[in-house]
């Protein structure tokens, strides 16, 4: 079987070597760059620079969004609990993102009515279209950013203080706001870190009392922290306190 296949392979090869170089030949539909009209390759550069934009957008919507913060404290949480991959990261990322889209419904709603809706009934050009939906995403970035990390994209940019909310570059207020929810998460992961860590000292110290000091005292604590998480409803507590730190 082999060997016939062997024997197959150039004849196959040769029949699709036409086929394969004319489909390199084929022209992309609606990017011509060896066009002499001016509009022509302006429409070119644009379709280019919109693909190369749409594939970092998901990163940049996930740092203008609740997600980061909720997705490090998360991540703290079975950290503390010593569960390795448990829950796993799918879930924890399926979780932040659902609970991201929950927060931000109330901004994004804002972002349809005022700006996606107008803008598809012609009643606003794309530009303002732009400016519109970026009032929503900043009022609620500048509502969780200090005023310190502000400051510092400010000054090393040498802008200005802004008088009003819509005056703030996006470019500013992105990092600024980004570097303040990483303060955020790390508080509320250090504050659910403690009472495990707690345990683990006890656990520890009983066991070194006891002359077991061969035994890892990871292996008899980690089920006296999820009977702990268990009673006091952890992931109750965890998303409660998320949703209303927002």
């Amino acid at each position: 079987m082999l060997k016939k296949i062997s024997i197959l392979l150039p004849f196959l090869i040769l029949s699709f070597y036409d086929v394969s170089f004319a489909a390199f030949d084929a022209p992309i539909p609606g990017v011509n760059l060896s066009s002499s009209e001016p509009g022509g390759v302006s429409t070119s550069i644009k379709i280019m620079l919109l693909l190369t934009i749409l594939s970092v957008a998901p990163s940049i919507l996930l740092l203008m969004t609740s997600f980061t913060r909720i997705v490090i404290v998360l991540s703290f949480v079975r950290t503390s609990l010593g569960t390795q991959q448990m829950p796993p990261n799918q879930v924890i990322i399926g979780l932040s993102l659902f609970l991201t889209m929950f927060i931000m419904g109330p901004v994004f709603s804002d972002i349809n009515k005022e700006a996606y809706q107008p803008f598809m009934d012609g009643k606003l050009t794309q530009e303002q279209a732009l400016d519109t939906a970026a009032k929503p995403i900043k009022e609620f970035m500048a509502k969780h950013t200090r005023e310190k990390d502000l400051n510092l994209f400010l000054d090393y940019s040498k802008q200005k203080k802004p008088e009003t909310i819509d005056d703030i570059p996006l470019h500013v207020l992105v990092p600024a706001y980004s570097i303040s929810e990483l303060k955020t998460a790390f508080q509320m992961g250090f504050m659910i870190f403690l009472p495990f860590l707690i345990i683990d000292m006890i656990v520890s110290s009983i066991l070194m009392a006891m002359g077991m000091m061969m035994l890892p005292p990871v292996l008899i604590s980690l089920p006296f922290k999820i009977l702990l998480f268990i009673l006091v409803d952890g992931w109750h507590l965890i998303v409660k306190s998320l949703l209303t730190s927002f």
